[in-house]
């Protein structure tokens, strides 16, 4: 078989391939025998209809597409092996395969155009001596005393409050029944609208703001147990429910119970309550070694994704289209995992139109990642940064121990560890042969917000509620 190579865009072989007239004849007869054995025609019984028949009643154009596409997956395997070309994906028909139907004689040589992706080249012009910004994390004492208070809080003992009205920061068990209000101009005959999911018995709230809709909390501050008053607020807008969505809404509240937490004193019989540790200075020491530790954890990240963008714009690569399917197909996976996760159906939620423009939207990141990967594979490659069967199995072994309750995929579990612990060991050494300078945390994003192409869109999560909490 006589094959002709040619470089084309997008990491592509061209093949040229001549399939010798022996090939032609021989797929082409074989075709018409396996037709001859199984064409129904009147007269004939099967497997015994004349050769000529058989052309009129089926057509030449028919018999020459079906030996065609034996020919053809055939032919390009054979060529693909025959140069040794490490193709990935599917290969692609160049030729019109009606122009192929039109050229094919049997015995006679045909030629066939086809193309292969391979894995791209990737032109690295430079990964050393890079310099680049990173913000510094540092580690915040107050989070400490944040972190202290807050399990104060689960631990505290709720007091009957008595002689006073309720105030920000109580505990209080109402009673409340809510309807929408009635907008300036409509009939004041009409029913109030029952709010749905707006009615509670010995409802417990803690007095506080975010606890519900605006104006309810600071509605009920004042109360004396006992009092009923009506309260106005306002849900806000978007809302869950677009129906209630910006609309007044009228609370008959009764205050039933008031209560206040009594916390816990901060001292070594705490600490035992809530850690391992035998005294509160143990357990002092060891959140703030902690949050110290998260914090340069922090910083170095900043600093080797820092570099990683920098590596991007010295980057030369020209992807196959293979690659950036699989890549966007992947992001897709993950993203259907983390929604079933949250309990939502993916399968109502992903119709083909849906998952046809997700894929379209996925490709801009699809290729970013694409280039970080092979850079920093490239990278390895370069300076011979290997992982050694050793630390992945001592990693392997550390995952295995913390999800040995779970059925965990051993192998893929290697081959991931492999990865993340190469994918390190190449961001190490890039740290070590480039300059990143530390400046202050929040200050290159506060930067690139005032660019005039920074738009802000809202975070994934952040709906309200449904209910009036």
């Amino acid at each position: 078989m006589k094959v002709t190579q040619e470089k084309l865009p997008a990491s592509q072989i061209g093949l040229e391939i001549e399939i010798t007239p022996e090939i032609t004849k021989q797929t082409y007869e074989q075709v018409i025998k396996k037709l001859a054995s199984t064409a129904n025609i009147p007269g004939f019984r099967k497997g015994k209809v004349p050769r000529q028949i058989l052309l009129q009643r089926l057509g030449v154009s028919r018999v020459k597409a079906t030996a065609l596409e034996e020919l053809i997956p055939d032919g390009i395997e054979q060529a693909v092996k025959q140069e040794a070309i490490a193709a990935i994906g599917q290969p692609r028909l160049l030729s019109s395969f009606d122009d192929l139907i039109n050229n094919y004689e049997p015995g006679q040589p045909l030629t066939i155009s086809a193309a292969v992706d391979v894995e791209p080249e990737i032109n690295l012009t430079q990964y050393t001596d890079l310099q680049a910004k990173a913000e510094e994390v540092k580690y915040d004492p107050t989070r400490l005393e944040g972190v202290l208070n807050k399990e104060r809080e689960e631990l505290a003992t709720l007091i009957p409050v008595e002689g006073r009205a309720a105030q920000f920061g109580d505990i209080a068990v109402v009673d409340f029944k809510g309807v929408i209000s009635k907008a300036e101009g409509e009939d004041e005959t009409s029913e109030p609208v029952a709010i749905p999911g707006g009615e509670a018995t010995d409802f417990q709230v803690e007095l506080q703001e975010d606890k519900f809709i605006p104006g309810f909390v600071s509605g009920i501050v004042g109360m004396n147990p006992g009092e009923t008053k009506e309260i106005s607020a306002q849900f806000p807008d978007p809302y869950a429910n677009q129906e209630l969505a910006g609309k007044p809404a009228s609370f008959t509240v009764t205050l039933k119970e008031l209560k206040e937490k009594e916390l816990p004193e901060l001292n070594d019989d705490f600490a035992k309550e809530v850690s391992e540790f035998e005294t509160l200075e143990e357990l002092r020491a060891s959140l703030e070694t902690q949050y110290q530790k998260e914090a340069e954890d922090k910083t170095k990240a900043n600093q080797q994704e820092a570099l990683v963008a920098e590596i991007l714009k010295h980057v030369e690569v020209d992807l196959p289209a293979t690659l950036i399917e699989q890549e966007a197909d992947a992001m897709l996976t993950q993203t259907a995992i983390r929604l079933s996760q949250q309990g939502l159906d993916v399968r109502k939620l992903f119709t083909q139109d849906i998952i046809a423009q997700l894929r379209e939207r996925s490709r801009p990141e699809a290729i970013e990642r694409l280039k970080r990967s092979l850079a920093l594979q490239e990278i390895g490659k370069r300076e011979s940064i290997e992982v050694t069967p050793e630390e992945i199995a001592s990693r392997a072994t550390e995952l295995l121990q913390q999800y040995e309750d779970q059925d965990v995929d051993e192998e893929r579990l290697r081959s991931v560890v492999e990865n993340e612990l190469l994918t390190e060991k190449i961001l190490n050494w890039l740290l070590e042969h480039s300059s990143v300078e530390l400046v202050p945390e929040g200050s290159l994003s506060a930067s690139e917000e005032t660019e005039p192409e920074a738009t802000e869109s809202p975070e994934p999560g952040t709906e309200p509620s449904n209910s009036p909490e």
